[in-house]
């Protein structure tokens, strides 16, 4: 492959297969862009023949190498449509309600947070909280990554801004001051609400340069919005988990 292959991928492709590296495959890709399941697999398969792979996970996977793990501050300013919206839309309302907005990397006003996400799907290894199988080495990155991310999302809950701000890594904090995280939890996070319950629903390992990443997965109830999906990313840095995304479906 070329180095610059994957600048021949369209915004739309590109916008799906960031949805494949957030663990979707083309159905529930399809239900996320409220499109048809027939349109998405064209997108995945014209990605794949840009690029010259036969999976749609590798192309994924090519995109994150290229892009880095900051991949979606270009989508930042609305949901993962604004491409098709048009670059007027507005960010706070130019999406539809109810599809998932993007704050991280840059910031985007809307109902749910989202800090840029980059999950590579299928490039890992995703497996459930308490796997009878697993090492006892493996259960213990698991419960260490998941206390991490409790103790950023206890922040959040008690809309803590600057506490849960500094548990982020320096690949967020470059790209948002505290003002920037502040500002847009005010407006995003307060309206859903307290936190009634919250259970680790599975963790994923993701290879990618430099460390690779964590990323823990929670079944949360918030008073404004019941059944919501967590997803916290975590880089080790510092001798520290420090999450490097944060996203609410």
């Amino acid at each position: 492959m070329s180095e610059d292959a994957t600048d021949t991928l369209t915004p739309k492709e590109k916008e799906t297969l960031r949805l494949i590296l957030r663990g979707h495959d083309a159905k529930s890709s399809a239900r996320a862009l409220d499109l048809s399941v027939h349109t998405v697999n064209g997108r995945l398969r014209d990605a794949r023949r840009k690029l010259g792979v036969t999976s749609s996970k590798e192309a994924a996977r090519l995109l994150l190498a290229d892009e880095g793990p900051d991949f979606l501050a270009g989508e930042s300013l609305g949901d993962a449509s604004a491409g098709e919206a048009g670059a007027g839309t507005d960010a706070s309302n130019g999406a539809r309600p109810g599809r998932r907005r993007i704050i991280g990397g840059l910031v985007a006003m809307s109902a749910f947070i989202v800090l840029a996400a980059f999950a590579l799907a299928g490039s890992g290894i995703t497996h459930d909280p308490t796997p009878p199988d697993s090492s006892a080495e493996k259960v213990a990155l698991d419960h260490a990554t998941e206390a991490a991310a409790r103790e950023f999302l206890a922040d959040v809950d008690a809309y803590d801004w600057e506490a849960s701000y500094a548990a982020t890594g320096s690949q967020f904090r470059s790209r948002n001051t505290l003002k920037i995280w502040s500002d847009a939890s005010d407006q995003v996070r307060i309206p859903l609400g307290a936190v009634s319950s919250r259970e680790a629903t599975g963790y994923q390992e993701v290879y990618a340069p430099p460390n690779g990443y964590r990323v823990v997965t929670f079944r949360t109830d918030f008073s404004g919005k019941p059944d919501a999906k967590e997803t916290v990313t975590l880089e080790r840095e510092g001798g520290a988990w420090r999450v490097v995304s944060y996203v609410i479906e």
